[in-house]
């Protein structure tokens, strides 16, 4: 069964950066679109970020287009997050996951019902 083991959470003040990375056991882990997703205090999961198996085709939420940037190293077995100009808003869980079905990305990554195999998270924390 894949593992996913998400790292490189911390607090960090707004504005500045992070790189999160998740890694994945397993040879299956260059076949599958990956995401990132989060969760804050009182609200529920949503989606962040998402690249296809080939990292060809990447998603992002509208409110972290042009400041986060997912990549993945299939050499690795690795996704990664980077994270720059963050926001107090930022702050929650982050989740790394990968969906369901070798191959996929279409225009539905962003709905996390399609995702099978999540990670156990890491904190992102951003002060004012």
């Amino acid at each position: 069964q894949v593992q996913l083991v998400e790292s490189g959470g911390g607090l960090v003040q707004a504005g500045g950066s992070l790189r999160l990375s998740c890694a994945a056991s397993g040879r299956t882990f260059p076949l599958y679109t990956m995401g990132w997703f989060r969760q804050a205090p009182g609200k529920e999961r949503e989606f962040v970020a998402a690249v296809s198996w080939s990292g060809t085709n990447t998603g992002y939420a509208d409110s972290v287009k042009g400041r986060f940037t997912i990549s993945r190293d299939n050499a690795k077995n690795t996704v990664y997050l980077q994270m720059n100009v963050l926001e107090p808003e930022d702050t929650a869980v982050y989740y790394c996951s990968r969906r369901a079905g070798q191959f996929s990305f279409g225009s539905s990554y962003g709905n996390q019902e399609e995702y099978d195999t999540w990670g156990q998270g890491t904190q992102v924390t951003v002060s004012s």
